[in-house]
């Protein structure tokens, strides 16, 4: 049975399959509508200007939503909006607020910090290779500190503002004990991103964490066709990403918010479906002796990482039923060779010392057919060299 999932307002509480359906839709039936609307508005009317600029000097001052009818589209969207109740209810938080890309609120995220004069940044490797990249160039004015989980407390200074994880980590799916590294942090918010794992496997804030992450492009959206991010988090956090984000620009469209706010409704049985496929995957990798190694996570979930002895190149160019492609979280299967795409960003060495080897591929498991998942990369896997030379001595062999 689902663990009770925080109510809104007074009701009592629901589980999360039915806060996944429910959650950003409350007030439809008094409107006499079933589907969400488009709020594909980019300005409002409003006929008080003093009234509105009542409201927009409280917006300045804390970022709290306006009351009232919408102002600008950069202030917020109606549509957004109830994908953002719907996430910040699933994910166990006040407040949640959406960006045009996982990207964007990460750097809505830093630029908090930097502008509360705390730009030290520790973090924990892997991360998201443009994570990781973000946070190493210095773009937005942050300083970062490398350590493992057991250094971060050693690794926090007086201008730490954030410790930044991911797990499972991508793409090792390497896992943090999360409340004892919160514990680890002290008054310095802990920033989870939780794509990997989604609401449905772990909500990271009960463990401690401040803030939480989500590339909503993946499984929030879920179908390939929306790119999104979101950041869950306490409703004083939130005031300042909203000030950032007005600042900024980075809003999400309506459009993709309508999206995501459906593909939520599917969430828990996508993400349960997908997980039950790869481990199976899982089961059939760990016993195939041209597996050098299967990574998955004691969490569960739909991605798997595995290293072949072979050339995993081979298996990116063979596969014919799963997408040889960049991103994960769809309903159909993915692939691809994270040392070449999504860490190619990253330092050869500072990615190889986060496990990140030449060899390793990462799949995304989606809802086909497991036997037919199974078949396809069974037809890509290379032979192990051995076995190849092995081969060709045998061919050579009765040749002669």
């Amino acid at each position: 049975m689902d663990m009770p999932y925080g109510a809104h307002r007074n009701s009592a509480p629901r589980a999360l399959a039915t806060e996944a359906v429910h959650a950003g839709r409350d007030d439809l039936a008094r409107q006499g509508l079933h589907a969400p609307p488009i709020d594909l508005s980019t300005t409002y009317p409003s006929y008080d200007s003093r009234s509105e600029a009542e409201r927009i000097d409280a917006f300045a001052a804390t970022g709290a939503e306006p009351d009232g009818p919408p102002v600008y589209g950069r202030l917020g969207n109606p549509t957004v909006a109830r994908f953002e109740t719907a996430l910040a209810r699933l994910e166990g938080t006040e407040s949640a607020v959406a960006f045009a890309s996982g990207m964007a609120a990460l750097s809505a995220v830093l630029l908090v910090r930097a502008a509360a004069g705390l730009r030290h940044v520790v973090a924990v490797r892997p991360l998201y290779g443009c994570s990781d990249h973000l946070l190493t160039a210095g773009l937005l004015g942050s300083e970062v500190t490398w350590t493992d989980p057991a250094g971060v407390a050693d690794a926090i200074r007086a201008d730490t503002g954030l410790v930044v994880v991911e797990s499972p980590a991508n793409p090792t799916l390497a896992e943090i004990d999360l409340r004892a590294l919160a514990h680890s942090c002290g008054s310095v918010p802990l920033v989870v991103d939780n794509t990997f794992a989604t609401p449905v496997l772990q909500r990271p804030v009960e463990q401690g964490a401040r803030l939480v992450l989500h590339s909503a492009t993946k499984y929030l959206g879920g179908h390939g066709d929306v790119m999104a991010g979101v950041v869950a988090c306490d409703e004083e956090f939130a005031g300042r990403l909203r000030q950032v984000r007005f600042a900024t620009g980075g809003v999400l469209h309506p459009l993709a918010g309508y999206l995501l706010l459906r593909g939520l409704a599917t969430l828990p049985v996508r993400v349960r479906a997908a997980s039950a496929n790869a481990a199976e995957l899982v089961r059939r990798l760990s016993a195939d002796p041209r597996i050098a190694r299967v990574h998955y996570p004691r969490l569960g979930g739909a991605m798997i990482a595995f290293e072949v002895h072979g050339d995993p190149h081979e298996v990116i160019s063979g596969v014919r039923l799963i997408t040889p492609a960049v991103s994960l979280g769809s309903v159909d299967s993915l692939i691809q060779h994270p040392a070449s795409i999504s860490h190619r960003i990253v330092a050869t060495d500072d990615r190889r010392d986060a496990g990140v080897s030449d060899r390793l591929l990462r799949l995304s498991v989606g809802l086909e057919d497991v036997d037919d998942l199974w078949a396809d990369l069974d037809q890509a896997l290379p032979e192990r060299p051995a076995d190849r030379r092995s081969a060709m001595t045998r061919a050579r062999t009765a040749d002669a």
